[in-house]
């Protein structure tokens, strides 16, 4: 009964909204034909000012019961002629109105322009009764008994319905719900008709029938199930206690972390003690004014600067190994050079403390790797041998072939050996080899970064360790079959080893520094100033250095990178794109020691990138090399030293 309401609701409310509009379209253009046949039929008397042949044209209008009223108006809109239907006195207004449709209380009134040969000579009003509630009225009356008259043909249909379909649908709802609250399924929904409400009927008791076979297959799942759970449950319990002993270690290496950090601060506050402690002592009248006191002061300061170097590049590597920002290359070296760069490095400090060291001399073994890195695993195995071996022991370093894939490298000790529970904690990050509160100074991630290096390398690390007698840690790495690239030289050497300059051809060479850190100016100044045949300008920031540079044309700029005004990368793109200063070689001197740096930076355009702290060699070596690209580059030949 609702449907058909509200169907007829919608028919009648469209027919009536269509029969509305027309109704009013019909009747506007009605008023506006009359308006218009009017305004043609009074414009000559409107022209003439005839008022009694226009009042007579507007008499007709009696004919029309439904107008009320029409008006003449003049060009300048006052009320020209006039005409009132009986019972519509007052309906005119005084002036002509606004030219289009206007509803009027309940009438209707257009106002439609009068015009004579081709110009507005004034205006029409006609105002007729607007009968548009009346038929609204009377459509609602009519909806009114149609909707009546469905809605009873409705109620009886639905009667019919509700005894063939509803009732037997009810009837199958209420066996559905008595059989969720009593979980019976034995119960079967009554079939009154062969029809489609029967066959739902059938198939609800088909279904019944199906659930009540399956419902004991589910019994027996559950059974299994509550046996799976009590399984998982017990596999839970031994995940919490792995996951507590996870915990436990997790904790372990926090405590270690945490320990790391105070022993750091212990080791790098212990050089800079020297370095501050003997620099005061240098600039004092305490001191001892002899020269072989003054020299001894420097080494400590040189010993604690290297020391604190070593330090930091320690943290600096295992933060980039972590981080995968290491770059290797990765090329069949004869490991026998290898031994020999580390058996010349490590002696002094073997002879130092008395540690006898022995290399193998016949190692013709060749495996992949990148040398540097693979020196670098070496030096550190062999001095933490040094470090932690006992008075007058001995270290053995062999390379031999476990197998036609492998080759191992292997550094044995005479040391006090290590504990098993050592051992397992051996390459955990901040370990220091079990030698807590020892008087060996280092980071304790020395073989946390030996470890990740050899994994880069594709190899792998490992210690056989006998509390009592001893230590070897072995590194095995792939073989190779092709022959070892040559050896490029890794040693710049010492300042007392550089050669003495020889006098410039043509004269001495400028060089500008472009530095904001006193102490690093004076640093180069001091190198400089021993090799001789060399003019040093210095700036403190980039704007001044990049302003002098125009301004004195230098041979080279050496460039720091963090200064302030304009940082040196930002400086040199600036010289590069003047015409002026393009030519010049720029040189880096920068503590950003990180290879991605150092790849942007000669990317970028400097000549060199040399990083603090400067080696003495390479810096003199670069210049050198500058100066003669400047020279052939000005068309000068290039200075010798």
């Amino acid at each position: 009964m609702l449907t058909s309401l509200v169907a007829l609701l919608v028919a009648l409310g469209a027919m009536v909204a269509y029969d509305l509009k027309s109704y009013h379209e019909g009747w506007v253009a009605d008023l506006k034909s009359q308006a218009e046949l009017l305004g043609h039929a009074t414009a000559p008397a409107l022209e003439f000012d005839d008022v009694k042949v226009a009042s007579e044209n507007l008499a007709l209008l009696r004919l029309q019961p439904r107008v009320r009223a029409a008006a003449i108006y003049g060009a300048q809109g006052e009320r020209f002629a006039s005409y009132t239907a009986a019972g519509a006195e007052g309906r005119l207004p005084a002036r002509a109105e606004t030219q289009g449709v206007h509803r009027a209380d309940r009438d209707i009134a257009v106002t439609l322009p009068i015009a004579q040969d081709g110009r507005a000579i004034g205006s029409v009003y006609l105002r007729a009764e607007y009968a548009l509630v009346e038929r609204v009225l009377t459509y609602l009356g009519i909806a009114a008994i149609v909707a009546l008259v469905a809605l009873g043909i409705a109620f009886l249909l639905s009667m019919r319905l509700q005894r063939a379909v509803v009732q037997p649908i009810l009837a199958i709802s209420d066996v559905a719900r008595d059989v969720m609250q009593r979980q019976d399924y034995s119960r079967r929904a009554p079939k009154a008709t062969e029809d489609e409400v029967g066959v739902l009927a059938d198939s609800f008791n088909g279904m019944l029938g199906e659930i009540e076979k399956h419902a004991r297959e589910v019994m027996r799942l559950n059974e299994q199930l509550e046996a799976r759970v009590r399984e998982r449950t017990a596999q839970l319990e031994t995940s919490n206690e792995e996951l507590r002993l996870a915990t436990a270690t997790a904790e372990k290496a926090n405590r270690a972390k945490s320990e790391f950090l105070s022993s750091m601060s212990h080791e790098l506050r212990t050089p800079l003690n020297a370095i501050i402690g003997f620099g005061q002592l240098l600039g004092t009248n305490i001191a001892d004014a002899k020269p072989e006191r003054r020299q001894e002061f420097v080494d400590h300061i040189v010993g604690a600067g290297k020391h604190l170097l070593t330090l930091i590049n320690e943290i600096l590597n295992l933060a980039r190994i972590e981080s995968g920002h290491v770059e290797l290359s990765v090329e069949p070296v004869l490991m026998a050079d290898v031994l020999e760069e580390c058996r010349r490095m490590i002696e002094p400090m073997a002879a130092q403390r008395g540690i006898t060291v022995e290399f193998t001399q016949d190692s013709h073994e060749v495996a992949l790797a990148d040398r540097m890195r693979l020196k670098q695993v070496l030096l550190n195995l062999v001095s933490n041998a040094i470090k932690y071996n006992r008075k007058q022991g001995w270290v053995h370093v062999s390379c031999t072939a476990i197998d036609a894939d492998h080759v191992r490298l292997a550094v044995q000790d005479s040391g006090q050996g290590l504990q098993p529970e050592q051992v397992q904690a051996l390459f955990q990050p901040f370990n220091r080899l079990g030698q807590e509160g020892g008087s060996e100074q280092g980071t304790g991630i020395g073989l946390v970064v030996t470890q990740r290096l050899v994994e880069l390398m594709g190899g792998r690390i490992g210690v056989d360790s006998t509390p009592g007698e001893g230590s070897v840690f072995w590194v095995d790495l792939q073989a190779s079959d092709q022959p070892a690239l040559p050896r490029e030289a890794t040693d710049w050497g010492a300042l007392t080893q550089l050669p003495a300059a020889t006098p410039a051809r043509s004269g001495p060479a400028t060089v500008l520094y472009v530095e904001d850190n006193p102490a690093s100016l004076k640093l180069v100044e001091e190198m400089l100033a021993a090799r001789g045949g060399i003019r040093l300008l210095s700036a403190g920031n980039g704007q001044l250095g990049v302003e002098m540079a125009r301004e004195h044309q230098p041979d080279v700029i050496l460039m720091d990178n963090n200064m302030p005004t304009m940082t040196g990368r930002e400086a040199q793109a600036v010289l590069k794109l003047d015409p002026r200063t393009a030519h010049i070689p720029v040189i880096a001197l920068t503590a950003n020691a990180m290879p991605e740096a150092a790849a942007s930076g000669l990317a970028a355009g400097f000549y060199r990138y040399l990083t603090k702290p400067l080696d003495p060699r390479r810096l003199l070596e670069a210049l050198d090399s500058a100066l003669a690209t400047a020279r052939r580059r000005g068309g000068k030949p290039p200075i010798s030293f």
